[in-house]
């Protein structure tokens, strides 16, 4: 009985990489997305070098070497680019195949950082494992959006005609929530709540049932942020931040004012000052108020622009994914393309005092290994997607069966 499980998993494992690797010509090999993987590549190195001029100050104080953090980063990125690469070997049904065992990963890994994890900053987010902290929502974030990208292909219909079948994937969201609130993320919360009704939106469903429920997941942000106190201060804050510039407001005006300072063409690489210990998480979520002292207008403009062609390319690659007959592919490219630009307007959103202030990373640009490592997973999903899209359709696979 064994040695059938261990064939059967080796079978789903291997069996759908052959396909794809014999019956495509090397010449159709060469169909990838150049231009979307050169965004992303230019945006890690973009914030490998601001990282570096970021916690240069810190590094030196707390580790007694000024590259501590650059150093640690240079081995995210290429670990990062490393996972890029690989996951283009695996075919998508592999993980078409594998998505209600990623769920249940993804909801392991938030039950088990309540009992095991590292608390930073009144939060238990992080699972210590040597080298790095993993964060427990960056895994969920992809768990789940695997999943309900295969549910809405599984259960299309359901989704578009029947109450049962929308609701049935937001309880899923539900426990992930609850679960999320306990660390507290609320960050999260919110991202992956609306990447979630994203998807669902872009999947058909019907617009009655679809505004009722983003209704009720409005009252239940707007509940969640006045349950706690100090989310209630942090709205307070951000009405007028500038009367609690030495409390809690203060991280949000010292960023306003690297943005001030920063005017059309910046300080100059290396000559911010706002990142010499009068900006708290300056290398981390704050990233973009660097970038903006730094670099001005012009050059945040630069950055916003690369992250909203990666983040427009994704939902290309799922709307023509989609087009073309690949449906779980499509879904999960828009799932990829949401979390990426959510994250992004909520990060500039908050550094930029549009928004309340929330801890959250800047994609491909902010310090961090999990939110690296996972977002450069989706990319190279993205890449292959893509490629499988490009090549099956071209009936390159059907010419080379006849040969």
């Amino acid at each position: 009985m064994a040695d059938g499980v261990i064939k059967g998993v080796i079978k789903r494992i291997c069996l759908p990489q052959l396909e794809p690797s014999f019956l495509v010509s090397a010449k159709d090999r060469q169909v990838l997305d150049y231009p979307f993987i050169a965004s992303v590549l230019i945006l890690m190195l973009v914030g490998l070098v601001m990282i570096a001029s970021a916690s240069t100050d810190m590094s030196s104080v707390h580790y007694g070497s000024a590259f501590h953090f650059f150093l640690r980063q240079s081995i995210f990125v290429v670990v990062a680019v490393a996972v890029m690469a690989a996951v283009q070997l695996f075919p998508i049904s592999f993980w078409q195949q594998w998505g209600v065992e990623l769920l249940g990963l993804a909801l392991s890994v938030l039950v088990l950082v309540l009992f095991v994890g590292r608390e930073i900053n009144g939060s238990v987010r992080w699972i210590p494992l040597g080298f790095f902290n993993l964060q427990a929502s960056e895994v969920a974030k992809f768990g789940i959006v695997v999943y309900m990208a295969s549910y809405l292909e599984r259960r299309k219909d359901e989704v578009r005609d029947g109450w049962w079948g929308f609701i049935k994937p937001l309880m899923v969201l539900l426990v992930a929530m609850v679960l999320l609130l306990v660390e507290p993320d609320f960050g999260a919360v919110v991202v992956l709540m609306f990447v979630v009704l994203g998807m669902v939106f872009l999947a058909g469903v019907r617009l009655r049932q679809y505004f009722v429920m983003i209704a009720l997941s409005l009252v239940g942000i707007v509940l969640a942020a006045i349950s706690q106190p100090y989310r209630m201060r942090r709205l307070t804050t951000y009405m007028d931040p500038w009367a609690y510039q030495f409390e809690s407001g203060y991280q949000l005006t010292q960023s306003l004012i690297a943005f001030g300072r920063g005017g059309w063409l910046g300080e100059g690489l290396g000559h911010g000052i706002q990142k010499q210990f009068y900006l708290p998480e300056a290398h981390t979520d704050f990233i973009f108020a660097v970038i903006a002292e730094e670099f001005g207008l012009l050059g945040s403009i630069v950055v916003i622009m690369l992250l909203a062609f990666v983040t427009w390319r994704a939902l290309r690659i799922g709307y023509l994914a989609e087009k073309a007959g690949y449906v779980f592919s499509g879904y999960m490219a828009y799932g990829f393309g949401l979390l990426i630009g959510i994250q992004v307007f909520i990060n500039i959103g908050v550094s930029s005092g549009l928004l309340p202030t929330k801890g959250l990373a800047l994609p491909f640009l902010s310090y961090g290994g999990s939110n690296l490592l996972m977002n450069c997973l989706t990319m190279g999903l993205l890449v292959r997607i893509d490629y499988e899209r490009r090549i099956f359709s071209s009936g390159a696979v059907r010419q080379a069966k006849n040969d």
